[in-house]
């Protein structure tokens, strides 16, 4: 009986062990959570990855086109300096190559067949290409069409492209994403940017292209001519309110208002040639971007006391000078110490919920002054001139209150302030350089393209470059590490001198 017993025992739970088996699958699935990511939050994701590394375009790229400079070294030695700094030099590669282009990647695949999602994939389309011009006017020949394809495709090791194709793809991509946009197909409503609104994503497109034709105006100037009046008839921003930018809270803050707002907050200073342009012409623009704390003989002496921002008290900080030699120069400038310096108002523009400008409908503007000013479009070149200045002007009010500018003002500078055409290029370009201020990847490839506004090069003695200024980043050392066979044939086809060449111009820039 006690057998019988226990063979009964083991198949009542052979047979309860099969019951739950055949449930098992369900019964560890959680009803609530997600199986598949919308891929519209992919889209915001490589939106949010697109956002500048402040603390690190302030070492480069704001300090190479003279807007805003330290005098420190070691881990803020970059421009200020004319040298190369590996460890800060890889943050473009980090947000556009690794993540944002990653995640682009994903909707694009995700979406490219499904008719209910076209918008989505176009719009990811669009903003793939900002992330990769970005991208490659940094560093030149980067990882291009396998970018991204690690987990697609097991692609671990991408190829580098050559600038001059990846501009070809960019343009192209823009022109058919632009046309695909459709307002009678599914609107795409979570998205970060528009919101789904495909008028608006098609001007964008557009205004890209724009900018991408202009990139090219001196490599292919012919090309660089059908290109702009393709955008032009294609339809480009047509206010402040087409504007591509991610709007920061306290919850998602800006990166150059964190780096400003925190450990750094003593050691960046407007420089004297951008304080001085705007100075000298009566910009309204620098008591909205500038505070001085006069007075001041250190970091903890920058108090609300002391802040000025009256545009005749404002002095910028000279180029060339690191931390050992600026007290003597702070002292001839009659200042009581280098922190006594103008610099960006970080509790204004400069504050953590600041806005992130991609491309704006100010920066159009002066492109298509630029375009009629070269006999590439129709148009009044002064128009489009007051126009974008005005722009401008107008979208410092969406940083802080504190920093609007007032419509009589603007007038004012206008005119005392005229487009001459016979100075046509340089004014253009110089009112681009102001435009695009807190916008340091632009700024700094405009700057390069156009020539202008004419700066002096950095004087300071112990350079390391042989030209004027930094043309290009070097690459990361990562990818020496982990991609060195395609890094060096890259290396080699732009003609840099060694791995590390911050001299050797990019593709377009003649």
């Amino acid at each position: 009986m006690k057998k019988i017993f226990l063979i009964g025992s083991f198949c009542a739970a052979l047979l309860f062990a099969t019951s739950c088996e055949q449930g098992f699958d369900q019964l560890n699935v959680n009803p609530n959570s997600p199986t598949a990511l919308n891929p519209v939050l992919l889209l915001n994701n490589g939106i949010l990855s697109s956002a500048y590394p402040g603390g690190d375009a302030l070492v480069f790229e704001a300090g190479i086109v003279q807007q805003i400079i330290s005098p420190n070294g070691t881990v803020l030695a970059g421009a200020n300096f004319n040298v190369d700094n590996k460890p800060r030099n890889a943050a473009n590669w980090n947000n556009y190559f690794q993540n944002a282009n990653r995640h682009l990647v994903d909707v694009i695949e995700q979406t490219r067949t499904n008719a209910n999602r076209s918008n989505l994939y176009h719009s990811a389309r669009i903003w793939r290409a900002n992330v990769m011009m970005i991208l490659t006017d940094t560093y030149g020949d980067i990882p291009y069409t396998e970018a991204g394809l690690g987990y697609l495709e097991g692609i671990a090791f991408p190829k580098y492209d050559k600038q001059e194709a990846i501009y070809t793809d960019i343009i192209k991509e823009l022109t058919e994403a632009a046309a695909g946009l459709d307002a009678a197909k599914t609107r795409e409503t979570g998205e970060i940017m528009y919101q789904g609104d495909v008028v608006k994503w098609r001007r964008l497109a557009f205004s890209l292209m724009l900018r991408a034709g202009m990139r090219l105006s001196a490599v292919n100037p012919t090309l660089a001519q059908q290109i702009v009046q393709r955008a032009v008839t294609g339809g480009v921003m047509q206010s402040n309110a087409d504007n591509a930018v991610i709007r920061h809270d306290a919850n998602y803050t800006n990166s150059t208002g964190g780096t400003l707002n925190g450990s750094e907050a003593n050691n960046y200073y407007l420089t004297k040639p951008f304080v001085d342009q705007l100075k000298n012409t009566n910009d309204p623009r620098l008591p909205a971007i500038a505070v001085r704390y006069v007075g001041a003989t250190s970091g903890s002496q920058q108090t609300a006391a002391r802040a000025n921002r009256t545009v005749a008290v404002q002095i910028g900080m000279p180029m060339g000078f690191d931390n050992p030699t600026i007290p003597a120069q702070a002292t001839r400038d009659g200042l009581a110490s280098f922190y006594d310096y103008s610099q960006l108002d970080r509790t204004r523009m400069g504050k953590l919920a600041s806005p992130n400008y991609f491309v704006t409908f100010a920066q159009t503007q002066l492109l298509l002054a630029e375009a009629v000013q070269r006999g590439w479009t129709t148009g009044s070149a002064a128009t489009f001139y007051n126009a974008g200045v005005t722009a401008h002007m107008q979208q410092l009010a969406e940083y802080d209150a504190g920093s609007a500018v007032a419509a009589a003002d603007i007038t004012a500078y206008l005119t005392a302030n005229p487009f001459v055409p016979a100075r046509g290029l340089e004014q253009i370009g110089t009112q681009y350089w102001i435009a695009s201020f807190l916008n340091f990847p632009e700024t700094w490839a405009n700057f390069r393209r156009a020539n202008f506004p004419v700066l002096t090069p950095n004087p300071y003695s112990g350079k390391t470059i042989r030209g004027n200024f930094i043309n290009r980043l070097s690459y990361p050392d990562a990818e020496n590490s982990v991609n060195r066979t395609n890094l060096d044939a890259a290396i080699q086809s732009q003609g840099l001198r060694s791995i590390d060449d911050i001299d050797t111009p990019v593709w377009w820039d003649k």
